[in-house]
């Protein structure tokens, strides 16, 4: 809760609004303007209160429990290199997380100026590539620390733990669904699948990181597509064929 009253007290004094207003201005001042700043910091100190003002044990569990299921899939038998693991999965949840923040909460600033929308734009877009470029040097740090104490395989598996292995599953539906792939067309879904990966790691939540996925999803079909493929129908026809094995595979339990 302290933790979460220091973020509320930072933002007044950054965006200088004392806490007490009425009584350091005049009537006069509260225009249009003013009261809009007023009720985004007030709805900024609403969400300090909800998301940091909560207990940090609670807040912390969460992440570290998420940590631990996926530093879990690893087996590592040495606990300090497992729990360094776990520590530093936590911190890059946090860090990805007060990125995204930051870059949200700077944006609304831009947005509530008196600038051209064309100005507005430009700083808008100025803004997403700070995030960018911060999100990019902690992604690097974050590998390079793995690759301290586990193999490539290991690293391959926390990245596709972070992001719900979407990775290879999809990577092995569009080969199930369309068996006739040629290794030219296999290398390039690999290829975008793979970049969408890491880029879905550095998403603060999971609807971002299918967003992500959801994207590059729509690349392949369009090349696909190009290569000749019906994707409507070769979609059918998987789930038919899908359902028929699910069907075939229940019988012989049952048998």
């Amino acid at each position: 809760m302290k933790r979460g009253l220091l973020a509320i007290k930072t933002g007044l004094q950054k965006n200088k609004l004392p806490v007490q207003a009425t009584e350091f201005f005049p009537t006069s001042f509260f225009n249009l303007y003013t009261i809009v700043r007023v009720l985004l910091v007030t709805g900024l100190m609403i969400f300090f209160l909800q998301v940091y003002g909560q207990p940090e044990p609670n807040f912390k569990k969460i992440l570290t429990d998420r940590s631990e299921k996926i530093v879990n899939t690893l087996h590592i038998n040495d606990s300090g290199i497992y729990e360094k693991l776990v520590e530093c999965l936590v911190n890059q949840y946090i860090n990805v997380n007060a990125i995204h923040e930051r870059a949200k909460t700077s944006i609304t600033e831009i947005k509530l100026k008196a600038l051209s929308a064309e100005a507005t734009q430009a700083e808008i877009k100025l803004q997403e590539e700070k995030k960018s470029s911060q999100l990019l040097q902690l992604h690097e740090k974050f590998l390079a620390h793995l690759k301290k104490s586990l193999t490539n395989e290991q690293v391959e598996m926390i990245k596709d733990g972070m992001t719900y292995r979407v990775f290879p599953i999809t990577y092995a539906a569009y080969q199930d669904m369309l068996p006739g792939l040629t290794a030219k067309q296999k290398e390039k879904i690999y290829g975008w699948l793979k970049e969408a990966r890491e880029l879905a790691m550095d998403e603060g939540s999971s609807e971002d990181k299918h967003k992500v996925f959801g994207k590059y999803k729509g690349k392949i079909n369009n090349y696909l597509s190009a290569e000749g493929y019906d994707m409507k129908k070769e979609g059918e026809e998987w789930q038919k064929r899908t359902k028929e094995r699910e069907a075939k595979t229940k019988e012989q339990k049952s048998s």
